[in-house]
């Protein structure tokens, strides 16, 4: 175990490298980098819907005010007509541009080492505190709603095999494939219009993760709060994340059951009961379970985007949103790499729970 758990750590370095590599080449050759959107903004061509100024780059727009009237456009940057060629080597020198690319992804990943992930180009804040300051909005949307769908999706999986082809089970299957065909991001503009206020009923809260007044409340009164304000966009998230589990879960206890074992175990005597949950649950959700991590990690980082945009929820998915918008590269690579490593170390767990959920799998006669 030990081994294998050693030789999976050692390949997450080079898959991440490699992830990592591929990604900084393919943006470095993407049109509309951070010099070219501090250029639109000063001349007046940024439409941006996310456009803003701040920190930094405001004081650069001021410090350059009087080179603005110089020159003619140094050739290099669309819409760069009428800025000091100096100026521009200025910007570019401040994002770090004017060393070749290769030499930029080496010192981005020896800063990576000292876990220095940088400061935003233009929200004037670590990396590190922007992630941490937006991470438990993203971990509640994703955990809850995992849980969820795990709690509900499983027993409904395993009754739905066990009454194979009755009416429950394709009842239950048509308003399945129906909720699964709503998304998530139509169901959460109902979930508004019905309950927070607008046509019909005022009892849910519309944005914020928590109410203004979060911190004046008792512990008691935080929980509650703070489960309020998740009702909804948990709700819209879940309404579409039955499917895939509940008939995963019904086609491995359909296949387990007509297994020989089984019917060796219901030719001794056991009860259905002790058969269904004694022996073939254990072989069952071994892929189930497994698949956990990997249904966290789709709905925390790429599921939620939507849902935080609609219900005004500042995470993780509308952060790196506006980081791709805007080429705050800091941002992007840093929460790329976050989620790179959380998403491979969430496999390895993944793959640890077969152990745990069947004692017979070895991994030390593996050699992964």
């Amino acid at each position: 175990m030990v081994a294998y758990i050693t030789r999976r750590l050692l390949l997450i370095i080079p898959t991440l490298l490699g992830i990592m590599v591929v990604n900084f080449f393919i943006v470095q050759f993407a049109p509309g980098g951070p010099v070219e959107q501090i250029i639109a903004q000063l001349t007046g061509s940024d439409v941006s819907a996310t456009a803003r100024i701040s920190g930094s780059s405001a004081e650069i727009s001021g410090a350059s005010s009087i080179n603005l009237e110089v020159s003619n456009s140094t050739g290099k940057y669309r819409g760069a007509q009428g800025l000091d060629p100096e100026f521009i080597k200025q910007l570019e020198r401040q994002f770090g541009f004017d060393k070749p690319f290769h030499e930029r992804f080496i010192k981005m990943m020896k800063d990576y080492l000292s876990l220095d992930f940088g400061t935003s180009y233009f929200r004037d804040e670590t990396v590190v505190n922007l992630l941490i300051e937006k991470m438990p909005v993203s971990i509640s949307l994703g955990l809850w709603t995992t849980l969820i769908v795990y709690l509900i999706s499983i027993p409904l999986g395993i009754r739905k095999a066990v009454k194979d082809g009755s009416r429950f089970d394709i009842w239950s299957s048509s308003l399945i494939i129906i909720g699964n065909a709503i998304p998530s991001f139509l169901f959460a503009v109902l979930l508004i219009v019905i309950f927070c206020g607008g046509s019909y009923l005022d009892w849910f809260p519309l944005r914020g993760l928590v109410s203004e007044n979060f911190n004046q409340m008792s512990l008691i009164g935080k929980i509650l709060d703070y489960f309020w304000h998740m009702v909804l966009p948990v709700s819209a998230l879940v309404i579409g994340g039955f499917a895939s589990l509940t008939f995963l879960t019904k086609n491995s206890f359909l296949d387990q059951i007509h297994q020989q074992y089984v019917l060796t175990a219901k030719a001794k005597g056991l009860s259905e009961k002790k058969v269904l949950y004694g022996h073939v649950f254990r072989n069952a959700m071994l892929i189930v379970i497994a698949g956990f991590p990997g249904a966290f990690v789709s709905i925390l980082f790429t599921g939620s985007l939507l849902i935080e945009i609609i219900f005004s929820l500042d995470g993780l998915g509308l952060l790196g949103f506006e980081a791709v918008i805007r080429r705050d590269y800091p941002v992007m690579f840093g929460s790329l790499f976050f989620f790179t490593f959380l998403g491979l170390m969430l496999k390895l767990i993944g793959d640890l729970t077969y152990m745990i959920i069947d004692p017979r799998i070895d991994f030390e006669a593996r050699n992964v």
